[in-house]
């Protein structure tokens, strides 16, 4: 749980504010965690997000928008990035964190929030950011910034995206509104935290089943001992805030206005967000290309093939943008 601190009136380069550490919470995250936080006031907004890696004259900075349940505190995923030698900045989506859910319609809040989100990319002294990353439903806000900020967005990564199309279905928006609604996620994820320590596997299965198309004892089964402690981990550290109930509802879709070179990573096995969302996004943006993951599940990281995976992200951020899509 992140301490309370006041917001920050950033003028220049934002002030800091350390997030206390939980002792345990995240044993066995080797890449997650509580991590130092920054909350600032970005124009009229305030954004909570975390910056982490890169070196003196690296490559630059990509901006992370995790999904569902996560916010700035937690990182999945962003070592494919660091270790290329790119900082990551990842703010916490509205609703998640501390950054508020402002009240309005769901396109005036993705849309001001990724405005406030510029204003801090220029606010750190960034001119333009290497790529926007969105992950699961985090897709549409990467797809909304770049589209509205195309000078200072160079590349789109679209890791199993949420993208335009109806999502979810009727049965998982319904259960959502009720076990994740604000009143009640805390509950919710405290429910979840007393199963996985009483009962860990027992939590794995109930967690992966909605992940998933396969049958998830075949989905467990291929887990290593270390990927069922990542999961854990970041499965007792999540919550919902407001954000979860917002990402529920339905966003314009601004793909025909996304101008920059796009890679999308999607595997067919995943039951939380249909493939067709990848493959549609595929065809609206003009400069795409659909990467089909082998992954079990929407969590495309623990997939057997995630190195090349990895590695066609590298390629993908180390490719002049200008001469992508050739």
């Amino acid at each position: 749980m992140i301490s309370s601190a006041p917001e920050a009136q950033m003028t220049g380069s934002p002030r800091q504010h350390r997030a206390a550490e939980t002792a345990g919470r995240t044993t066995g995250l080797a890449s997650a965690g509580e991590r130092d936080l920054i909350l600032a006031r970005s124009g009229a907004a305030t954004v909570e997000y975390r910056m982490r890696g890169g070196r003196p004259h690296g490559s630059g900075t990509v901006v992370v928008f995790h999904g569902g349940h996560m916010r700035a505190q937690l990182a999945l995923g962003e070592d494919v990035f660091t270790e290329a030698g790119f900082r990551v900045l990842v703010p916490s989506r509205p609703g998640y964190g501390r950054t508020p859910l402002v009240p309005g319609s769901a396109d005036v809040t993705v849309a001001d929030f990724t405005d406030a989100v510029a204003r801090l990319c220029r606010d750190c002294g960034l001119d333009q950011v290497a790529a926007v990353v969105g992950i699961s439903a985090g897709a549409r806000t990467a797809l909304t910034m770049a589209a509205r900020h195309p000078g200072l967005v160079r590349r789109v990564i679209l890791l199993s995206p949420v993208g335009f199309l109806p999502w979810p279905d009727r049965r998982t928006r319904l259960g959502g509104r009720i076990v994740f609604h604000p009143g009640i996620e805390a509950l919710t994820w405290a429910l979840v935290r007393t199963t996985i320590h009483f009962a860990p596997g027992s939590a794995l299965r109930l967690l992966t089943r909605d992940l998933s198309l396969l049958p998830v004892g075949q989905v467990l089964a291929r887990l290593t001992p270390a990927d069922r402690t990542t999961l854990t981990g970041l499965y007792a550290s999540m919550r919902s805030g407001r954000g979860f109930a917002a990402d529920l509802l339905p966003l314009a879709d601004c793909t025909a206005r996304v101008v920059q070179p796009t890679l999308i990573v999607a595997t067919r096995n995943d039951r939380a967000v249909p493939f067709a969302h990848a493959r549609s996004l595929a065809a609206a943006i003009t400069r795409s290309e659909l990467v089909e993951s082998r992954a079990d599940s929407h969590l495309i990281w623990f997939g057997s093939d995630y190195p090349a995976i990895a590695a066609k992200i590298r390629a993908v951020l180390l490719t002049d943008p200008q001469r992508a899509s050739e």
